[in-house]
């Protein structure tokens, strides 16, 4: 059985979700300042930060960024006609659609990328802090 929550292990948590809405603010913010939304940021980033062989699919992607398949299909067509994505036919299976940054797109992804890392290395100093409170006993 587990010991009921302290005031201090509220203000703790609560200080925990108040720095990740701060993080998010920022990022959202950082997007729009580029030039993107929110959304396309998250898509390019998960286009360039896929693990997989190869280029990620659409349903991936989808997947990564925990959308239904034809929303993740609608933001992958804005950003394509923004310039920042190109689709192309899997060699393998041309019945997916493979996913790849334009010159465009890879610029500005690295362009916010640097930004985030150094937002990130702030953000983990204080939740460092954070965690080591719901640590203690």
């Amino acid at each position: 059985m587990t010991s009921p929550l302290s005031d201090a292990d509220y203000r703790s948590l609560a200080r925990f979700r108040h720095a990740l809405r701060l993080f998010q603010r920022f990022s959202e913010d950082a997007a729009r300042a580029a030039g993107l939304t929110p959304a396309q940021h998250q898509l390019l980033l998960a286009v360039r930060g896929h693990d997989g062989d190869g280029p990620p699919s659409v349903t991936e992607v989808a997947e990564r960024l925990q959308l239904k398949l034809h929303s993740a299909g609608e933001l992958v067509a804005r950003a394509e006609a923004n310039g920042l994505l190109a689709r192309t036919a899997d060699p393998d299976d041309a019945r997916r659609t493979l996913l790849a940054l334009t010159p465009d797109g890879g610029a500005k992804l690295a362009e916010l990328s640097q930004q985030h890392r150094t937002e990130l290395r702030r953000f983990r100093r204080e939740m460092n802090d954070v965690l080591r409170e719901l640590d203690e006993p």
